[in-house]
């Protein structure tokens, strides 16, 4: 997962005109069941279950990070925020499909909120450094939150405007986050999903600014 290059195409989102084309259907198949919580990876979801996709970077590390919290019903690893349909790694990689790596995430919120959901979130990785994280760069590390509701997006945005006083506080620059509703979640090879469960000494991204996360009053 570690990407060091100069190539500053890969630092520009590309244009719908300008990603690679795609296909029309997924090129491998994604596991039934998630190897950790035993749920399933695609829906339909239990009802009253709500959705929240993030981008922290390495997608491995910020999986983990959420399937071990209570209340989450299931996570998966895929590609968001881009043009290219039912892209490949290799193709998100090379900067030409316009993707994210994300997490989506599906939670019942009568055990956990939304809230509990952002503080790692923001806490957990570097959301003001454009398109990286860390040594890992390129735009499929930028950081992402995408809503699936109108209502939730401006729960994000608020979310976002609070952590932006505290790293202001803290002398930490502005925050680059994309911040959108959620388009299609292309899910990613089944290699990817839970891998650091299946590779427990893998590589783990995460870094966080050291500056918490204070939920809403």
């Amino acid at each position: 997962m570690f990407s060091f290059f100069k190539d500053p195409s890969k630092l520009r989102v590309p244009a719908p005109a300008e990603a690679l084309p795609g296909r029309d259907a997924p090129s491998f198949e994604v596991p039934p069941s998630h190897a950790v919580l035993g749920t399933p990876l695609q829906g339909p979801w239990p009802e009253g279950h709500q959705v929240l996709v993030v981008g922290m970077g390495c997608f491995w590390g910020a999986e983990r990070l959420f399937w071990k919290l209570k209340g989450v019903h299931s996570t998966q690893v895929g590609y968001a925020g881009g043009h290219t349909r039912f892209p490949t790694y290799r193709e998100v990689c090379s900067g030409k499909t316009g993707h994210t790596e994300v997490v989506r995430i599906v939670f019942n919120p009568r055990e956990i909120t939304l809230e509990a959901l952002l503080q790692p979130f923001w806490e957990e990785h570097d959301p003001t450094q454009g398109m990286r994280q860390g040594n890992d760069v390129g735009t499929q590390y930028r950081s992402a939150l995408y809503a699936s509701t109108a209502e939730q997006l401006d729960s994000l945005l608020a979310s976002r405007d609070r952590y932006q006083a505290a790293l202001t506080s803290a002398g930490k620059g502005s925050i680059t986050t994309e911040i959108a509703l959620a388009g299609e979640v292309y899910l990613a090879e089944p290699y990817h999903q839970q891998y650091l469960h299946k590779n427990p000494a893998g590589y783990c991204g995460l870094k966080g600014t050291g500056v918490a996360c204070v939920p809403a009053s």
